[in-house]
């Protein structure tokens, strides 16, 4: 009899903690990923934007009361605006996800690489990647951007 109620316990325990798991996963007010954007709309009246750590996400404003949200590092911070009195107009939590899409880790010993896989697998410079590959990759990257302004620019 005791085995029953400890299996009916378990259970019990098992669904209601399987119930409130999507409440908990979903505790940020904004998702996105990191290095992409969202759009917010933002009270009238707003004359001050906080952001909690700007190495997790960035803001500008837009006109017509429009903020852009974009994705700088994994994690989660908020955002707080307020009108010219100093009244919080707006606060929300944000978290900054890993890249999405169909991404290609690829790990030698500790060293990490990411590549982007749509349709074909290309080198992606993301967070965490080893200093070798992340250096090499954006300074490609850079390379490109400055042949394609000119030859002044590649020169600089």
């Amino acid at each position: 009899m005791l085995f029953v109620r400890t299996t009916v316990a378990s259970a019990l325990t098992l669904a209601s903690a399987s119930l409130l798991a999507p409440v908990l996963a979903s505790a940020a007010d904004v998702v996105v990923h990191v290095d992409q954007a969202r759009l917010m709309r933002l009270p009238n009246t707003v004359a001050t934007i906080v952001i909690g750590n700007p190495l997790i996400a960035d803001v500008s404003l837009q006109g017509g009361g429009q903020m852009v949200i974009t994705g700088r590092g994994y994690g989660m911070t908020n955002i707080i605006a307020l009108d010219r009195a100093g009244k919080v107009l707006l606060y929300r939590s944000i978290e900054v996800k890993g890249p999405a899409g169909r991404v290609v880790v690829v790990y030698k010993g500790v060293d990490r690489e990411t590549y982007s896989c749509t349709p074909d697998c290309q080198p992606r410079i993301t967070l965490g990647d080893s200093a070798a590959y992340f250096d090499a990759t954006i300074g490609q990257s850079e390379l490109r951007s400055d042949k394609a302004r000119g030859k002044e620019a590649a020169q600089k």
